[in-house]
């Protein structure tokens, strides 16, 4: 980097030049750097701007349920257009009103308190300065904060990461659509199975992920906004002629979220606990689809399409790695371990309050970030794939010992209809195919020497591993 008059006198203690002195902003976070673009739309409801923005928008809002509803006494209903005008506040804010809010907090040394003197200061351009003290009316800090927050996640749910990983399932059930009758070799031990098809498989992939998203679709986001301890202490010292807690129901509801009648001077965060639970659930289940088609990838049933200029090792020009399920992987356990820490740290508060919940719930952001992030390279990983066919038959074609579960069974049924010699089918299937391969040659030779009847034998030799799969390419038909 070459020196400038920003970092000419400032070096680390080794004698670099120190980069935080330079002008650009520079991200010490790989979501705010490198992948910036990827979660990009995060930004608009999980960080600190967003925060704050969703501060002002529900006080605001608490105003103007107050006057509304003349909770209290002077303080009567808004004209339609100072209602606008306060809602302009939060419509117009942008990088300045951020800029702004920071300097305000530097003499407050606390955001919430900025908030308030930030809308206070515009009051009197919309004609209701003698309201001012109505702003922050009755609240704690944290009427505003879980409100802002539960808005916050909620948006970002519901507008962001769902859609963008309900496209993902899609994309996965489209695959299992194609794929529906394409037969492949199970492995389960990671030894050679009953053979099923590559769109049932993925089709069990999308049908648990899909169950995931509709229990995280149904996540309800409460709110309270009741005081410093929970109690109305103040609203009711103040204006005991009003029906608090229906004045606080309403309020919460009106901002599209569920009402919790009882809390200490925080919102317990449950909701909280039990969404990120499913995300991180959700989370894993995708891991687990990352490491099987890494592994699928690497024993050729899938081949990876190049991208052109890529380079895939820097010494060996021949590869084409699975980069993009490598670097999910990572992104959602990183993601599944800070949902992880925030369920299980932001379900405790001692007594009525403590500060741990203020700092854990600035991570929300980044813990949806990487989950994000890790749902748009999968995205991408499949959408480069293409399915080796011939390599999967060719993996059915050289196990034929798995069609020993067929022939044993076919053999008791033999047996309960009466037919002589079928004794002891699993130990002679066992002898036949444990530890051993057995050609297409060799098991047919043995299912003449059975005895079966005509119609049974004729069935045996005209099955192969490949059409070995039952109805698996029907049970496809449940994602619709």
């Amino acid at each position: 980097m070459p020196e400038t008059a920003a970092t000419a006198d400032t070096r680390t203690p080794s004698g670099r030049l120190a980069l935080a002195a330079s002008p650009e902003k520079i991200a010490i976070g790989p979501l705010d750097g490198r992948y910036q673009s990827a979660v990009a739309p995060l930004v608009d409801y999980l960080s600190e701007a967003a925060l704050n923005r969703d501060r002002v928008a529900v006080e605001v809002e608490w105003l103007i349920h107050l006057t509304s509803n003349n909770v209290l006494p002077g303080a009567g209903p808004l004209t339609s257009a100072q209602q606008d005008q306060l809602r302009a506040i939060v419509t117009e804010f942008d990088a300045g009103s951020v800029a702004e809010l920071a300097d305000i907090e530097a003499v407050t040394v606390h955001d919430v308190k900025a908030v308030e003197y930030y809308i206070g200061r515009r009051l009197p351009a919309i004609g209701i300065e003698n309201l001012t003290a109505l702003v922050h009316f009755g609240c704690t800090s944290e009427d505003i904060n879980n409100l802002s927050y539960a808005l916050g996640v909620k948006g970002s749910v519901e507008d962001v990461w769902l859609p963008a990983a309900r496209a993902l399932v899609a994309q996965i059930s489209r695959m299992a659509e194609d794929n529906r009758a394409v037969p492949m070799l199970s492995r389960t031990h990671g030894q050679p199975a009953t053979p099923t098809t590559l769109g049932k498989e993925l089709a069990v992939i999308a049908h648990r992920l899909t169950r995931q998203l509709d229990r995280i679709a149904r996540t309800e986001y409460l709110g309270k906004i009741n005081g410093a301890t929970g109690t109305y202490a103040a609203h009711v010292a103040s204006v005991p002629s009003a029906d608090w807690q229906q004045v606080s129901k309403s309020f919460v509801e009106g901002l599209g979220l569920t009402w919790n009648p009882l809390t200490t001077q925080i919102e317990s965060h449950d909701w909280q606990a039990e969404l990120y639970a499913d995300v991180a659930r959700f989370n894993r289940i995708l891991h687990n689809v990352c490491t099987d088609i890494w592994s699928y990838i690497s024993i050729g049933y899938f081949a990876q399409i190049p991208v052109a200029g890529a380079t895939g090792s820097s010494t060996m020009p021949h590869k084409v790695n699975p980069i993009r399920f490598e670097n999910a992987e990572a992104n959602l356990e990183i993601s599944c371990g800070l949902l992880d820490v925030l369920g299980s740290t932001l379900v405790t508060s001692r007594w009525q309050r403590d500060l741990t919940d203020s700092s854990s719930q600035r991570n929300i952001g980044v813990a949806f970030g990487h989950s994000l992030l890790a749902i748009s390279n999968v995205a991408k990983g499949l959408d480069r794939l293409d399915v080796a066919e011939d390599v999967l038959a060719g993996d059915l074609d050289t196990n034929w010992e798995v069609l020993g579960e067929a022939i044993q069974m076919v053999m008791r049924a033999e047996a309960i209809a009466g037919v002589e010699g079928m004794e002891n089918p699993y130990e002679r299937l066992k002898d036949l195919t444990r530890g051993q391969r057995v050609d297409a040659g060799r098991m047919q030779e043995f299912v003449q020497s059975l005895g079966l009847s005509p119609e049974a034998e004729a069935r045996l030799l005209a099955l192969t591993p490949g059409k070995y799969t039952g109805i698996a390419d029907q049970l496809v038909d449940h994602l619709k």
